[in-house]
């Protein structure tokens, strides 16, 4: 039996491994996440709170499903009228506050530059904020914020450039101030049509919202790349672990766009990508001052469709239950109501569906209760942004003659100003984590974090080793990105291997250090895992350029992959191969192809998505003076950018789910082929009422801001095209017509227009 015997050493070995097997911390099980239904009074037994509460008195009137709680992180006078958070990589939390936002009904003082941005410190480590210091003072509207490594990227209200700060000396207050990126045209749009969010997502791309551009941070300028055919979307920006990206339009009702494709590739949105009766809302009060009018609320009075959704977010944290990562939130503050939708792949289609029948994830009947932003922040917790005030809407829809203006009179929703909260929604067994110090983390420690279990850590770790272009560490994400363990790593088989997520964010992060060597991207094309050969086919996507053979060899391998969402990102990322080799393997691919929604991929020309868009338009034009030219094709693109939100891109108008449309046609119209001034007036002081007997959910708002040359260019481009056969209009004609109406304060009426001399 001499065989049993077992060698000291070996024995020590085992009893040691025993040991660590019994020591190893077990993963915490997280609250169960049930859906469904929630227990909630009705409509009917809830009465809406119009008076001012307390932030205590707010939480409690605020309702989260069982097994959730909201805490308190900051609120007045700590902060006002917050808008957007950034934190830094040691957990500091930066607040831009728009503090001139509609300070009365009709906006006075708006746009005086007294707007900030604070800087909140957790000084005792149980989540709340207990010191606040004003960072930058002296804003106009403060919108873009984007926390980097120990600077800050700021953008504010009605200009391009976009300015990094930083504070030399410790004090908390930011005492260097560089641009970063220049554009010196100034942003005439109303404030709720101009840009906002700045995301640095997967790919190393910074995103915004209402732009057609995205940028690359080089050698502490923001380097902009130009987006052809991005999607159109309003307030916030979300992203998943993918790199997914998530928009919203709050001007044409939709709560949720542009998630089928990276912007890069072009816009597509598919029929179904929402499922039936989302758009639908289901507010927890009686939500009465709603721009669209009746024909936005039900008979119970309450909010039947969004209206301003925003501030959308992915939950990528770890301290919620687990079957919560991975949904979509987005905010509608008209409706006091934050939506929870569960994001689901169906054969190869992004669907939306909310989580809950004909219900919302939170509601209030706080009618003061605005939630703008969603947030995962460094601790897991789902972070609520609250302007917590009356009025949300901009002055141009509280004008003389709206809907808005006497409902919010009624309720004093104008006296409610100069306030605002932060909020986290916590499990309510939940343990507080420790605070991160990333900043004083040396890069090598930092490699851990991109395997982390919540998002805002891997995305701080991957952004911190770019930023310090520290290429030492090469070597070691190679090793990440491929699977490779060290001797003592495979001793300690009781550690966890490097996560697919962590393998990802390690390839990203080579790109980012421009460290990464074709070998390790045709490895990975080799992987199992189909994410990870998904990010390995986009990362190829400059060897197609080049024509490179080995890389299009792969390419035409996974071509035949058994996994839908590898055979698309094939099909999207072949737009960058050479027409030869990319053109041969993408008609190939169609003739194979049997399933529609990738058909619908491959047959929207992306081969020709990054070309010029307004160049059948131009053609159009070729025997034109360039004066009538310029006109024309500056009125498309500025007509694609505002007015399609609401009249589409035919002009035809934006179905709703009522058979309506969400503003009247252009396309054929009486008013646009009409008498010029007519239609100056209309843009110059905006519309309201129905329009040839018809009830349109807004009103037309007055771009009295913009100047005569945008608003003739768009006029020209409309009368124009569209099937109408108008003429152009110059900026001499729009200026007089300004002149002419210069006292007119209010809306105008298809009545009162009858009468125009």
């Amino acid at each position: 039996m001499s065989h049993l015997k077992c060698h000291p050493l070996r024995f020590a070995v085992l009893l040691f491994t025993l040991l660590i097997l019994s020591c190893k911390q077990q993963p915490k099980t997280n609250t169960v996440d049930v859906l469904g239904h929630i227990p909630r009074p009705s409509v009917a037994e809830t009465k809406p709170i119009y008076t001012p509460q307390s932030p205590e008195e707010t939480i409690k009137s605020i309702s989260v499903p069982e097994g959730f709680e909201l805490q308190l992180v900051a609120s007045e006078p700590m902060i006002s009228e917050p808008v957007a958070i950034s934190w830094d990589p040691n957990g500091r939390l930066f607040v831009a506050e728009m503090r001139t936002y509609m300070q009365d009904v009709d906006g006075t003082g708006t746009n005086e530059p007294v707007s900030r941005i604070s800087m909140l410190e957790d000084l005792d480590g149980d989540g709340k904020m207990d010191k606040s210091t004003v960072f930058i003072d002296s804003l106009l509207l403060p919108r873009i914020i984007l926390a980097l490594d120990d600077r800050l990227l700021v953008g504010e209200t009605y200009t391009n450039n976009i300015w990094s700060y930083s504070d030399s000396n410790g004090d908390g207050k930011a005492d260097e101030k560089k641009l970063v990126y220049n554009n010196p045209k100034r942003d005439t749009r109303n404030l709720e049509h101009q840009r906002s969010g700045l995301a640095w997502n997967l790919d190393n791309w910074i995103y915004m919202a209402r732009s057609p551009v995205r940028f690359k941070f080089k050698d502490n300028k923001m380097v902009a790349d130009t987006l052809m055919d991005a999607p159109f979307n309003q307030w916030g920006i979300g992203k998943d672990d993918y790199g997914r990206l998530f928009f919203s339009i709050a001007g044409r009702e939709v709560p949720a766009n542009g998630f089928q494709l990276n912007p890069k590739y072009g816009n597509l949105d598919l029929e179904g990508q929402l499922e039936k009766g989302f758009e639908a809302t289901w507010p927890g009060v009686t939500t009465p001052d709603v721009q669209g009018g009746q024909k936005r609320l039900r008979e119970n009075i309450t909010l039947n469709h969004f209206t301003a959704p925003c501030g959308q977010t992915v939950y990528r944290g770890d301290t919620l239950p687990e079957s919560m990562k991975g949904d979509l939130f987005v905010c509608e503050p008209v409706g006091r109501l934050i939506r929870r939708a569960k994001v689901t792949d169906k054969d190869g289609k992004i669907v939306l569906k909310n989580a809950y029948d004909q219900q919302e994830f939170i509601t209030s009947n706080d009618m003061n209760f605005r939630p703008v932003n969603t947030y995962t922040g460094p601790d897991g917790s789902l972070y609520i942004v609250d302007m917590y005030r009356g009025i949300i809407q901009e002055s141009n829809w509280t004008k003389e003659g709206s809907y808005l203006r006497p409902v919010i009179v009624e309720h004093g929703l104008d006296k409610n100003i100069g306030r605002g909260r932060i909020y986290r929604l916590v499990k309510k067994d939940h343990q507080q984590t420790p605070k991160p110090q990333l900043l004083d983390t040396p890069t090598n420690q930092l490699l851990q974090y991109l395997s982390h279990p919540n998002g805002w850590w891997r995305d701080n770790a991957q952004k911190l080793i770019i930023l310090r272009e520290d290429k030492s560490i090469v070597p070691q994400l190679e090793e990440l990105v491929l699977g490779k363990s060290s001797i003592a790593d495979k001793l300690m088989f009781w550690k966890d291997p490097a996560s697919h997520l962590g393998r990802i964010h390690a390839l990203w992060t080579l790109e980012g250090l421009g460290a990464l060597d074709k070998s390790v991207i045709l490895s990975v094309m080799d992987d199992e895992d189909p994410q990870l050969q998904k990010v390995a086919l986009e990362l190829g996507e400059p060897y197609l350029q080049n024509n490179d053979t080995e890389v299009l060899a792969k390419f035409k391998k996974l071509a035949n992959t058994s996994n839908i969402n590898v055979r698309k990102q094939v099909i999207l990322s072949l737009q960058y191969a050479q027409p030869k080799g990319g053109n041969d393997l993408l008609n190939d691919l169609k003739a194979k192809e049997n399933n529609e929604n990738l058909l619908a991929f491959a047959n929207r020309k992306l081969l020709g998505s990054n070309s010029d868009p307004w160049k059948d338009l131009r053609a159009k034009l070729v025997d034109k003076h360039p004066y009538y030219r310029d006109m024309v094709i500056n009125g498309a693109k500025n007509f694609s950018q505002l007015c399609a939100t609401c009249h589409g891109k035919n002009g035809k108008g934006v179905p709703v789910e009522d058979g309506g449309y969400l503003a009247p046609p252009l396309s054929g119209s009486a008013f646009v082929n009409g008498d010029q001034e007519k239609l100056i007036s209309i843009l110059l002081h905006g519309l309201t009422g129905p329009i040839n007997g018809k009830e349109y959910s807004d009103v037309m708002p007055s771009l009295k801001g913009q100047t005569n040359e945008y608003i003739a260019s768009v006029l020209s481009y409309i009368r124009t095209n569209l099937d109408n056969k108008a003429g152009i209009i110059n900026p001499q004609t729009v200026q007089k017509v300004r002149e002419k109406t210069k006292d007119r304060q209010k809306y105008w009426t298809e009545e009162e227009l009858k009468n125009y001399k």
